[in-house]
């Protein structure tokens, strides 16, 4: 029994389809940035839909473990005491992964974060897992 297969050109003509152009694949791949990303005027015109998706931020202050009895008898005015200093850097969050650190700022009269280190990025792909 024989086979005979269809060339792409073939089903493309089938198809109605044009006959696709292929591209010579580059001698080199773009330059990066020091944090391996391809700099911004070649970044590919879909990214700006990516780039305007919402993201959560969150900065984590610390955390205690607690009993299940002890969780039963929190009420208003009760104080939770933290596993960590005032004077430690706190964590800043995306999607609950850990990216940055940073220290409490008051701005006017509300809370801000100042940035003062940014997680490895290969760090924050290890983190992923």
């Amino acid at each position: 029994m024989t086979h005979d297969f269809l060339t792409q050109e073939e089903i493309n003509s089938l198809l109605g389809k044009e006959e696709e152009k292929t591209v010579p694949a580059p001698d080199r791949l773009p330059e990066q940035s020091p944090a391996g990303l391809v700099p911004e005027e070649e970044e590919p015109a879909n990214l700006e839909a990516v780039l305007e998706f919402p993201l959560r931020v969150s900065v984590c202050l610390g955390e205690v473990k607690k009993t299940l009895q002890e969780i039963r008898r929190l009420s208003p005015g009760v104080v939770i005491e933290l596993d960590c200093s005032i004077h430690e850097p706190l964590d800043i969050l995306i999607g609950g992964k850990l990216v940055a650190q940073g220290e409490v700022v008051i701005i006017d009269e509300n809370f801000g974060i100042k940035i003062t280190e940014i997680i490895d990025p290969l760090e924050r792909i290890k983190n992923l897992r």
